[in-house]
């Protein structure tokens, strides 16, 4: 194996080889058989697109010895000079680290010299907008008045920090993001060339990955081989990543389009028992999504996905409507826990969210209210946990799957009594054990933003029919939360979180041994002297 890296070693040397940009290369392939050559080249486009690799073929062709076709021979003693960079007249700059004025000035005092062999000098400028305001300008003055034997050829990733006069000066070529396929074909060449045995899956999972860069994707490669040998799956590809393409993507989109809950549920728990991220499974679950989304009112071409892929996502968005399609997205794209990445509570609560009918979800997803807009996600999330309290039964009862049209009238009402019963139980040690949970989400409310802190400093005690009982720590907490700009919005998160209780009732510790820091001492394995 040869000791260059693969983007090097396997890096195009005709316009013919480069990867994904026919638009490019057709354009300056005419211009070359054509004898149109221009002054000065713009080719901008995100890294590993190809840009830098076109203009060292363009620098061979337009000083080609046996200049043939409108491509490089890469036979002639030049093309093979320019191959190994060692021809003095085609120089290569790199911006970033070359961006001042006297870098430039420089190089308007040698451009002015003849070639030395070759027919054009030719610059390659790449990352060209780091070159600073002066720098720019003077760069500007030269290819204003370049002298006939010199070719510019601008690259970078940024074209809008380039002066609009710089622009105007240069043709400009935009390089795209390759297609998953166009990278597919280009590794398995490779693979082939360097006996390295990986199987199709993989091989579309290194394409995936790497944005539409040709680069980095041929860096992954070696990176792999590397590590694992010339014998690489798609598992491998995963670690390296941390990615997963595992099947139960699909399967729980399917369960999600079927609504069947207790499928979804039984899927996703399949996936925590593996010990994989949830996460990152939910990640892929919301980009098949999302796939379904694009595909539902006709727009699949801007997927970037096989045929076999496109076809399933086709078939799955058909079966549901774009509200359920929108809903779904939304709401697995906002399932997150700040508790435990590996609990599945959240993919649970969401599966139930997109398979129940929209008017049913609000008690599982608290609404937002000015109030909420400091911990906005912090309630959303602590008000989706507090369903975990839901009894197994009462699950396996509103599993029941909706069939293809509108659900009936009796099925909505039975879903609805059930999630009722979920958020009217009152729940003493359920409340008292999320109580700081509960306060975090009024962070920032209040005169002061204090509630929260004066809720840290009360303790559920009891509930009374609709009204939660709370002991405060002294009698400053009590008198502060008896006001109503304390008390109200705390009632109502209250209401809306828990469903019931929905009134707070205050007392104050009357004694010692019921002050915060004594429990709290208690806690820790302290004793109280008689």
């Amino acid at each position: 194996m040869s000791p260059q890296v693969f983007y090097r070693k396997w890096r195009p040397q005709t316009l013919a080889e480069v990867v994904g940009q026919e638009h490019v290369t057709q354009t300056i392939r005419n211009a070359l058989m054509n004898g149109k050559i221009a002054h000065a080249y713009l080719f901008c486009g995100s890294r590993g697109t190809g840009k830098t690799s076109t203009g060292r073929i363009l620098a061979k062709a337009v000083n080609c010895l046996n200049n043939g076709s409108g491509e490089p021979c890469n036979a002639c003693e030049m093309c093979e000079a320019i191959s190994q960079g060692r021809c003095l007249d085609v120089m290569e700059i790199d911006a970033a680290s070359n961006r001042g004025i006297d870098d430039i000035r420089e190089l308007r005092e040698r451009i002015n010299f003849a070639p030395n062999v070759a027919r054009f000098k030719v610059y390659i400028i790449d990352e060209v907008h780091m070159l600073t305001d002066p720098a720019s300008n003077a760069l500007l003055k030269t290819l204003e008045e370049p002298p006939p034997h010199a070719i510019f050829i601008l690259a970078t990733t940024e074209t809008h920090k380039l002066l609009a006069t710089i622009l105007s000066r240069c043709q400009r070529f935009d390089f795209r993001r390759l297609s998953q396929g166009a990278i597919v074909s280009k590794l398995n060449y490779v693979c082939d060339q360097e006996d390295i045995h990986i199987d199709d899956a993989a091989v579309r999972l290194i394409a995936k990955g790497v944005s539409g860069s040709l680069r980095d994707a041929e860096n992954l490669l070696e990176q792999l081989v590397s590590c694992c040998g010339n014998e690489l799956n798609v598992h491998q590809v995963e670690d390296i990543l941390g990615v997963t393409t595992d099947s139960r993507v699909k399967q729980l989109v399917r369960n999600i389009v079927d609504k069947d809950i207790a499928a979804g549920i039984g899927t996703i728990n399949s996936v925590a028992r593996d010990g994989l991220p949830l996460k990152q499974f939910n990640q892929s679950v919301v980009e098949y999504l999302r796939n379904m989304l694009v595909a539902k009112p006709g727009a699949e071409e801007v997927l970037d996905l096989a045929q076999e892929d496109l076809a399933e996502v086709k078939e799955l968005s058909n079966r549901m409507s774009m509200n359920e399609i929108v809903r779904a997205t939304r709401t697995f794209g906002q399932a997150s826990s700040p508790f435990d990445e590996y609990s599945p509570l959240p993919l649970e609560l969401a599966l139930v969210e997109c398979s129940l009918p929209a008017a049913e979800v609000s008690p599982l997803t608290p609404t937002k209210s000015a109030s909420d807009k400091v911990e906005t996600e912090n309630a959303v999330t602590f008000g989706l946990a507090t369903s975990s309290s839901i009894p197994p039964s009462a699950v396996q009862d509103a599993a029941i799957a909706a069939p293809a049209g509108d659900p009936s009238q009796e099925e909505t009402e039975k879903r609805t009594d059930i999630l009722r019963t979920f958020h009217s139980t009152p729940d003493y040690e359920y409340i008292k054990t999320h109580w700081n949970d509960f306060a975090r989400t009024l962070k920032g409310v209040g005169p002061g933003g204090k509630l929260a802190g004066l809720l840290n400093s009360s303790q559920p005690t009891a509930i009374e029919g609709e009204t939660l009982v709370l002991r405060c720590n002294n009698s400053f907490v009590k008198n502060a939360l008896e006001k109503p700009e304390y008390r109200n919005p705390a009632e109502s998160k209250l209401s809306q979180t828990f469903g019931k209780p929905n009134k707070i009732r205050l007392t104050v510790a009357t004694s010692l041994r019921e002050g915060y820091l004594v429990k709290e001492a208690q806690r820790l394995g302290a004793t109280i002297r008689e």
